[in-house]
């Protein structure tokens, strides 16, 4: 079912406030995630953007609740990430490069396997599954063991497993890398297909060029804060700049200009201590 544009102008399934993580090590606290807020709403595609180590990942894994905050909150459906883990777990996915397959068992028991851990009927996983193998292709291996599958095949397993219990939040972190053009364009279409059927999904990358095809919205992490956050068309004007990547660089030289200052700022204030 394709959802209209007024239900997608919905309350928004994601919510995240004033996100923190604070990790404490021997040579001081690490910030790796400076007040982060941002909504989501159904039928949205939200392109969490930034290098690596921006604080991207490290956002997604507290709104797994893999990750305890320092301070925030996270709402996905309704449910607090917090309080009501389970009910969180039960309505989102994770889309990974780095997600693997239990090599012995068959696409059909995988998929299974993962209706059961989220509680589907067995009734319903069943027409579940039927569904997933139409649409990612899966019929002529669906019953031969996951040992030995090509990585295209591997992929779409992932993807058919990550909507067994049809979830309304999809987070996809860095789903893109390590695959071929073949392997990106199926990432492609699943994205839009998640889009059309009404889900909230946050496509985390560092490919700014593919986050400016496939989102609606933009945020643009550096050194763990949403520098900028909006669709195209605002940031474009915000910036005065075309691109994504010129943005991104842009953000990126200006936030030196600003370490060159602290440090000239600093370095003066050393000298006049040590004249007077």
């Amino acid at each position: 079912m394709t959802v209209s544009a007024s239900e997608r102008l919905s309350a928004p399934v994601i919510d995240v406030q004033d996100l923190i993580k604070v990790f404490p090590s021997a040579a001081g606290d690490v910030l790796a995630v400076n007040g982060v807020t941002l909504k989501i709403s159904s039928g949205e595609v939200f392109g969490l953007l930034g290098a690596n180590g921006a604080g991207k990942t490290t956002t997604l894994r507290m709104m797994l609740g893999l990750l305890k905050p320092t301070s925030g909150s996270v709402t996905i459906a309704g449910f607090d990430v917090a309080r009501q883990a389970e009910d969180v777990k039960r309505n989102i996915a994770l889309v990974s490069a780095s997600a693997g397959l239990y090599q012995w068992l068959t696409p059909r028991e995988l998929m299974h396997y993962f209706a059961d851990l989220y509680d589907v009927p067995p009734e319903a996983a069943a027409k579940r599954v039927d569904l997933l193998a139409d649409l990612f292709d899966l019929r002529k291996f669906i019953d031969r063991q996951c040992a030995g599958m090509s990585t295209g095949q591997q992929q779409r397993i992932n993807l058919a497993r990550s909507l067994m219990h049809d979830p309304p939040v999809v987070l996809m972190d860095e789903p893109t890398r390590g695959l071929d053009i073949v392997g990106s364009k199926r990432i492609f279409d699943f994205t839009s297909h998640l889009k059309e059927i009404g889900k909230a999904v946050i496509f985390c990358t560092h490919r700014l060029e593919e986050a400016q095809r496939l989102c609606d919205r933009f945020g643009l992490m550096f050194r763990g804060r949403l520098q900028l956050e909006g669709n195209l068309a605002a940031l474009r004007q915000a910036t005065g700049l075309e691109s994504l990547t010129d943005m991104f660089l842009d953000l990126m030289a200006r936030e030196q200009r600003i370490d060159r200052g602290e440090r000239a700022t600093i370095d003066s204030l050393n000298t006049s201590d040590g004249k007077s």
